[in-house]
């Protein structure tokens, strides 16, 4: 691997953030701890498979229900597209509340498995980026 100590890290922080920024991420290890720093749109494209997978429920009301498959987040809207516009805005909101309280958030049994769905949502610019990363399939009740 292509460690550098914190030492290192300290003494040359310009170059090696330079280096994470234009060239690779930066492995830095102090101790037992280790990390890594990296260019924000290198993390955006390695997250960019990840979608939010949903199904999409028509309601005897003529509504439309979509709800997440692993996070348990539901929304109802008149369109499919307002129901995705409420279902994106409640992912940014669940997902900042997940990072904002991450020492318990974070150890809590099954939430690991969330956490490139919040760094995917924490780094989406917009509402509409999450929306265009909600997958809909037709549940079939």
């Amino acid at each position: 691997m292509f460690v550098i100590s914190a030492t290192e890290a300290r003494k040359e922080w310009s170059s090696v953030i330079d280096n994470a920024i234009r060239q690779r991420p930066q492995f830095i290890k102090r101790t037992r701890d280790q990390l890594v720093l990296s260019n924000i749109n290198f993390i955006k494209e390695i997250l960019r498979p990840y979608k939010f997978m949903a199904y999409k429920q028509i309601e005897n009301d003529g509504s439309i229900t979509i709800s997440l498959e692993k996070i348990e987040l539901t929304e109802n809207a008149s369109t499919e597209g307002e129901a995705k516009k409420r279902l994106a805005k409640s992912i940014k909101e669940y997902f900042e509340d997940f990072y904002k309280n991450f020492e318990y958030w974070g150890s809590a049994s099954g939430k690991a498995e969330h956490m490139p769905f919040a760094l995917k949502a924490i780094l989406c610019d917009s509402i509409d980026e999450i929306i265009a990363s909600i997958e809909c399939s037709v549940r079939e009740d």
